[in-house]
């Protein structure tokens, strides 16, 4: 490339007598010459780079190297706060470029990027409205030191500025000319690599959500994880979720003992970005006030009695992962001060140590109290309250989702006939109806210990309301009515109950179903009758 443009060039200068005008000449192309090289380096740079930063901060480097221009900077519009931030700046210190901050029209950067016109400084100590917040310059009089600010223009709107300190020894006219001329070029290629990245940015984020999108669709529709239930309440959990599960937002579970909290932590971590990083759970009601702040912020060695070495606490043990605070409204008053700076600061100290450590951590906490009403009573923190409940979610007791319960049983009654390598196919009617009009105060662990136990007592094939625990099988729990069924109603519901379990097993076939019940056809039929039982229906029962 270097050859080529060599030839080219040399072949402008004219033939002359003047040996004077031969070497402007030639200075001139060895300038030109310079320009094309240090645009080439810079060019290979930003083609090859997907860092936006890195390939800014080396094509400053470059420039300061190969064309003399100090203190190379490219400042941006920051498109939420709207005020020009610096990206990158050679020579700058981190303080500096903190202080670098312009609002629009500010300063010569600011108004370069509202005009969207080039400006040259002869000597910054000359002119009020360069700004030198960077403090990077030092005495601005000790140098003759100038100025030259560009645009970079992202289409038809000016995205930032590009903007180097250069010392002339010579004079600035021709050759402040030629650096506005090459900076002008190298803000355009600036812009190009800036839509670049941004560009192949966008289109990464968009492929991970949209591969996490088809993650939960392919996990089941509406579903997440162990969670089961498809009741209009579920529904609207399973919504609240979605929303929230790609943010950084603090959530807090509310709802009864036994209703699924722990779950939902873990659909929130699980199916996140922090998939990948520690769930961590901390049950706050299990643990003394001085122990629960030892596990929560850790200690160092020497900080009580006891504290022979030093010890991790949960908030680093989840870093970049998520925190669940399970039975947060059981914490004391001294923990909640502690705990409300954690949510608020994302910093903590371990006990026995001055020294502030920052945290990257969702936060998801759970409680059954009633927070409105401890908040009333002084016994919960109201500032702590508000922190913790940015994005609740209810989950609704057993009772309220009354389509589940089925569902639910089924569900445990396949994983605890799995895990104990029983075969249980079904649920009789009769159990099924103590299941449907229990009233279920324990919520869904309650369901759960309920099918356990029935598994374990269970000798047949079949769930019967006799394996139930004895609270389902209490008048409350079997009947709505205010007074208990009488002996022949009992026993007609334990006859209906045998003959439908019969026929569901020979599939509508009233003879096996009266050889299964030791019985004759006849007898069988007239029960059938007089019960008002279909046969057909059971006929493509599996």
């Amino acid at each position: 490339m270097k050859k080529i443009a060599t030839t080219v060039l040399l072949k402008k200068i004219t033939v002359s007598t003047s040996k004077k005008t031969k070497m402007k000449q030639l200075k001139d192309i060895s300038t030109q010459l310079k320009d094309l090289t240090c645009l080439y380096e810079i060019t290979k740079n930003l083609a090859s780079s997907t860092d936006l930063r890195e390939c800014l901060s080396n094509a400053m480097k470059t420039i300061d190297v190969m064309k003399n221009m100090e203190n190379g900077t490219v400042t941006i519009i920051n498109p939420i706060t709207g005020k020009l931030e610096i990206e990158v700046a050679h020579g700058i210190s981190a303080e500096g470029r903190k202080r670098g901050k312009y609002q629009i029209g500010e300063g010569i950067t600011g108004k370069v990027v509202a005009s969207g016109e080039s400006i040259i400084v002869p000597h910054i100590a000359d002119e009020p409205m360069f700004l030198n917040k960077t403090r990077a310059r030092g005495d601005l009089n000790t140098k003759a030191r100038s100025f030259i600010c560009v645009p970079i223009h992202g289409g038809k709107q000016v995205i930032g500025a590009l903007s180097v300190d250069r010392v002339y020894l010579e004079g600035i006219s021709k050759q402040a000319d030629d650096d506005l001329r090459f900076l002008t070029i190298l803000s355009s290629l600036i812009a190009q690599t800036t839509q670049r990245i941004q560009t192949v940015s966008r289109e990464q984020e968009d492929l991970i959500e949209e591969n996490l999108k088809l993650r939960r669709e392919l996990s089941g529709k509406n579903t997440i994880n162990d969670i089961q239930g498809n009741s209009s309440r579920m529904q609207e959990v399973y919504e609240m979720i979605h929303r929230v599960v790609d943010s950084n937002a603090t959530v807090l579970l509310r709802g009864e003992s036994g209703t699924g909290k722990t779950l939902v932590a873990k659909a929130l971590h699980y199916n996140s970005k922090r998939s990948n990083k520690q769930f961590v759970v901390v049950n706050c009601s299990a643990l003394p006030e001085t122990l629960l702040e030892s596990e929560l912020f850790g200690h160092e060695k020497g900080a009580f009695t006891g504290a022979t070495e030093r010890k991790t606490g949960r908030f680093e043990q989840a870093e970049g992962g998520t925190l669940f605070l399970d039975e947060i409204g059981e914490i004391s008053q001294a923990v909640q001060v502690k705990l409300l700076n954690v949510v608020q600061e994302r910093t903590f100290q371990r006990l026995g140590s001055g020294k502030s450590i920052q945290c990257d951590v969702r936060l998801v906490a759970a409680t059954n109290r009633d927070l409105e009403a401890a908040v009333r009573d002084n016994s919960f923190r109201e500032d702590l309250y508000y922190r913790l409940n940015v994005f609740p979610v209810y989950m609704p007791a057993l009772r309220e989702r009354r389509t589940d319960i089925l569902l639910l049983a089924e569900y445990f009654l396949k994983k605890y006939s799995d895990e104990n390598k029983v075969k249980i196919n079904r649920i009789s009617t009769t159990a099924i109806d103590m299941l449907i009009q229990y009233h279920w105060p324990g919520n869904v662990r309650e369901l759960q210990n309920c099918m356990e136990r029935a598994v374990l007592i269970c000798d047949g094939d079949t769930i019967k309301g006799i394996h139930l625990p004895p609270t389902l099988q209490t008048s409350d729990s079997t009947t709505s009515d205010k007074n208990p069924l009488s002996l022949s109603t009992a026993v007609e519901n334990f006859e209906k109950d045998l003959i439908i379990e019969a026929l569901k097993k020979t599939r509508g076939n009233q003879t096996k179903a009266s050889k299964i019940l030791d019985t004759s056809l006849r007898i069988i039929n007239y029960k059938i009758h007089q019960y008002n039982i279909d046969p057909k229906k059971f006929k493509i029962t599996p």
